[in-house]
């Protein structure tokens, strides 16, 4: 989840409509408007708000937009190497090497669409 290096408050950016995209080694992968989103950012405030405090630089994460390589047909994975860019308009891009995980599985398991592989 892409966050940092800076997080701006709604005094300085309005987040009802803005482009947000991103990029794989170049290529677009996802590309939406915050304004497409199902649920918009004062009623999602308003119902976590029902049952948690939120306090001052909490977090939502409130999904993503279609594009998620795993889904598409043919999925596509990322690999160490791999540059994966997240813009916000108005806001920046933050830019990330993939790098290899220590001890991390060699294959994903699932597909969409297919039955699990046994010992999931």
């Amino acid at each position: 989840m892409p966050i940092g290096p800076e997080v701006v408050t709604t005094d300085e950016v309005d987040v009802s409509d803005l482009a947000i995209s991103s990029t794989l080694n170049g290529r677009v992968m996802q590309s939406a408007r915050t304004s497409q989103m199902l649920v918009d950012v004062p009623s999602a405030v308003e119902f976590f708000s029902t049952f948690t405090r939120l306090a001052p630089g909490d977090v939502i994460a409130t999904g993503t937009p279609g594009g998620v390589g795993f889904a598409r047909n043919p999925p596509v994975w990322m690999h160490p190497g791999d540059v994966i860019e997240v813009t916000v308009e108005d806001v920046g891009t933050i830019r990330n090497r993939l790098v290899a995980e220590e001890g991390a599985p060699g294959d994903w398991r699932w597909r969409p669409g297919q039955p699990l592989k046994s010992g999931f």
